[in-house]
């Protein structure tokens, strides 16, 4: 798929060093369209959305800064530990949004599957859907989400 000049643009943005130290993309070399098309794909795969998988990770990380940066079960499966920072990462997508630097480490306590995730990681899901390029420390892999979140996510 051909990519429009106004996402190559953004896809600059999102080298590490720019917006972020580590940056959004990774090791990840395709073009930013296909990386959201091919995550898109596979998202529809396994029955899910992107406000299907931004709305609990959004509820996850609520729950978990209950806790204070310590751990908190969340329903019968999940132990989340939320670590929050000073200060705010601007959306690579250029629109002004600004996250607060708060990340989640979710653990499934059945499966010992773990996923984290930051506060920038739900907006860029839930309004671009994006999941980060492969490589990326906030990667988020749509099969992993369902491994780690499974009853949590609505599917269709």
């Amino acid at each position: 798929m051909k990519q429009e000049p106004d996402l190559s643009r953004i896809q600059e943005l999102m080298k590490s060093g720019r917006l972020s130290a580590a940056g959004f993309l990774g090791d990840d070399t395709r073009p930013l369209s296909d990386i959201m098309e091919q995550d898109f794909l596979e998202l529809k795969k396994l029955g899910l959305t992107h406000h299907g998988v931004a709305d609990p990770l959004e509820r996850i990380m609520k729950e978990g800064r209950k806790g204070f940066g310590n751990p908190v079960q969340v329903g019968e499966t999940l132990t989340v530990t939320v670590d929050e920072n000073r200060g705010v990462v601007p959306c690579p997508f250029r629109h002004g949004h600004l996250s607060r630097k708060i990340d989640a480490l979710v653990k499934n306590n059945k499966n010992s599957r773990i996923l984290r995730y930051s506060d920038l990681s739900i907006h860029l899901i839930r309004e671009h859907g994006f999941y980060q390029g492969k490589g990326s420390p906030y990667r988020l892999e749509p099969r992993e989400i369902l491994e780690v979140l499974g009853e949590f996510l609505k599917r269709e």
